[in-house]
């Protein structure tokens, strides 16, 4: 198998399990959203501690942590990505697959957004036509079908800050991705001593196989973060943007027929919308990136 088969299988892998997470959150269910986030946040540290000390990369961190403000930066950070955790948490567990399958498909067009504003990055038309396409989405799903989608919006925005955070960060995703939850180990912990000491822990409550599934919210968090990294180094960006659009697909196929949960004509005419966008920005990005590669093969010669 070549470098690039190995990349894309690598993609695919990541993105089918962070669209297939929606029935691994259902299974542990029982625990409460703040519950099942503070297991993650746990059992998510541990994991990348041990493959750190693995990799023999954890002495690395001694030195970026002297650094105030990466300290600083990877705090908001792993505040963004706690309450994007909670809220897709919270949204699958209380029947909103659907509509979180929406904030990630809109995630790319926020990310594009985001550098028009905080990195003064210039849009091409049709990439300005793409976001007017997702605009009208979410207009026609307020308006249209009667319900501001604050979730999807709130997925879409918080990992979108998140990720023009991380952008300038100076580690690795698995580095920062320990960093992040050992700033929320302590207050991860605090959150379930308390529920254990009134009573309200459902780790406690448990068989041996429901307190398997918590502590495996660390591998499952951790496990397609590496797929990602392996695959960004093995295959073009353009392919992994295509690919990333398994998840939300995925994410929308478990909430309507695994799940049940209406998808009204309202809806799909929003998600059309949508969806119109996202193949005009991927359409025009990969044409794009062809005219250059051809320049580029044209130079040499």
């Amino acid at each position: 198998m070549t470098k690039n088969n190995r990349g894309l299988s690598a993609a695919l892998g990541a993105f089918a399990i962070w669209g297939l997470l929606p029935i691994y959150w259902r299974t542990v269910s029982e625990a409460i959203p703040i519950e099942i986030l503070s297991h993650r946040i746990i059992w998510s540290t541990v994991v990348t501690l041990l493959i750190l000390i693995f990799w023999g990369k954890a002495t690395q961190l001694i030195t970026v942590l002297k650094d105030r403000n990466v300290v600083l930066r990877f705090m908001l950070t792993s505040l963004l990505l706690s309450v994007n955790w909670l809220t897709y948490i919270w949204a699958v567990n209380s029947n909103y697959i659907i509509e979180s399958s929406l904030g990630y498909y809109i995630n790319p067009l926020v990310n594009v957004l985001l550098g028009v504003v905080f990195l003064q990055e210039r849009l091409r038309k049709l990439q300005w036509i793409a976001l007017f396409f997702a605009f009208l989405g979410i207009c026609y799903l307020t308006f249209g079908y009667g319900q501001f989608p604050w979730i999807a919006l709130m997925l879409a925005v918080t990992f979108g800050l998140y990720g023009l955070l991380r952008k300038t960060a100076p580690l690795p995703s698995l580095e920062g991705l320990f960093l992040e939850t050992a700033i929320l180990f302590i207050p991860a912990l605090t959150v379930l001593l308390y529920l254990t000491s009134q009573g309200q822990s459902d780790f406690i409550h448990q068989t041996i196989n429901g307190r398997m599934l918590l502590i495996a919210t660390g591998i499952v968090t951790s496990l397609p973060l590496l797929l990602f990294g392996y695959a960004a180094q093995k295959i073009q960006l353009s392919t992994l943007g295509v690919v990333q659009y398994l998840a939300p697909s995925i994410q929308l196929s478990i909430g309507i027929f695994v799940y049940g949960e209406s998808f009204s004509k309202q809806q799909m005419i929003g998600f059309s919308l949508v969806w119109a966008g996202l193949l005009i920005y991927a359409t025009e990005g990969i044409t794009i990136r062809i005219r250059r590669s051809r320049r580029g093969l044209q130079n040499k010669n």
